[in-house]
């Protein structure tokens, strides 16, 4: 049976995954920081009689990955699937963030995925096979202010996928970046203005912006069958767009020179309003 390792599994696209790669024969090592956490999960596993057995990781920590990853081969001899998918959010402006916040989010979301990553290399390289999901965001195609420290490490991740695929491609390991919109997640209902200020108007603006979308946003097993899929039956491009919003926000960017999408970020509340209602179709109440 094929073992897969899922971190950030108790809640959103971590459990949604476990539980699609599960479906799809796979013996799936759930990592959470905390096993108390553990319950939706296992009761979705044993309603299915699915072969899911949450193990505890901090992916911040390089003991706790050392050792969580020993026990997985342990007991299985191999990590035929790795999903880093372990994140959290931050935003603020740049001047009225904290390098505290910065050091954080980056600690869990571009370090715990580079920790993980090399925990796992030296087994997927002696079965000469493997398959690696990093979980990035469409926030690391579209640096959007005032998302400067989550957006950071998701461009973070995106460069280190991109050089792991090339090293990686010589020893039959497979790397895939998806890039998931808006998703319905525990991540997505916490942001919060960090620290309101007058000043900078792109925090109320990307504030109104999540709440436009959030009625549509996409169910997490749109991103955990993703995955399953391209686990089992390969891939054809190294990066992949899920969820509403991914394909717009990205193209949208594309679409702008780095002039205007700088520019955008002093615009007038209806030029901002006017420039979303193009690219994304949504209403702003600003």
């Amino acid at each position: 049976m094929p073992t897969a390792l899922v971190t950030g599994t108790s809640t959103g696209i971590g459990q949604a995954t476990a539980i699609s790669l599960a479906r799809k024969g796979y013996m799936v090592h759930a990592a959470m920081r905390n096993l108390d956490a553990a319950g939706p999960l296992s009761e979705a596993a044993a309603a299915e009689g699915l072969r899911i057995k949450p193990v505890a990781m901090d992916v911040d920590d390089d003991v706790s990955v050392t050792r969580c990853v020993a026990g997985v081969l342990d007991q299985d001899g191999r990590i035929d699937v790795l999903v880093n998918n372990a994140g959290i959010g931050g935003q603020g402006p740049v001047e009225l963030t904290p390098l505290a916040t910065y050091r954080q989010v980056m600690e869990t979301n571009f370090f715990g995925a580079l920790r993980c990553t090399q925990a796992v290399i030296p087994a997927m390289r002696r079965q000469g096979s493997g398959f690696i999901a990093n979980i990035s965001s469409v926030a690391g195609r579209v640096a959007l202010s005032p998302h400067s420290p989550y957006a950071a490490s998701k461009f973070a991740v995106e460069a280190l996928s991109e050089c792991l695929a090339q090293e990686m491609s010589g020893f039959g390991v497979r790397v895939v970046i998806v890039e998931p919109g808006v998703i319905a997640t525990p991540i997505f209902g916490k942001i919060e203005p960090s620290r309101p200020d007058p000043g900078y108007p792109q925090e109320r603006r990307l504030m109104a912006l999540f709440g436009a979308v959030a009625p549509d946003a996409s169910p997490p097993f749109e991103v955990g069958d993703l995955i399953a899929e391209l686990a089992v039956n390969g891939n054809e491009r190294f990066r992949y767009r899920v969820g509403v919003a991914s394909t717009e926000l990205i193209g949208w960017r594309e679409s702008l020179s780095d002039t205007d999408w700088v520019a955008l970020g002093g615009a007038t509340d209806a030029e901002y309003a006017a420039s979303m209602k193009s690219a994304l179709g949504v209403d702003l109440s600003l």
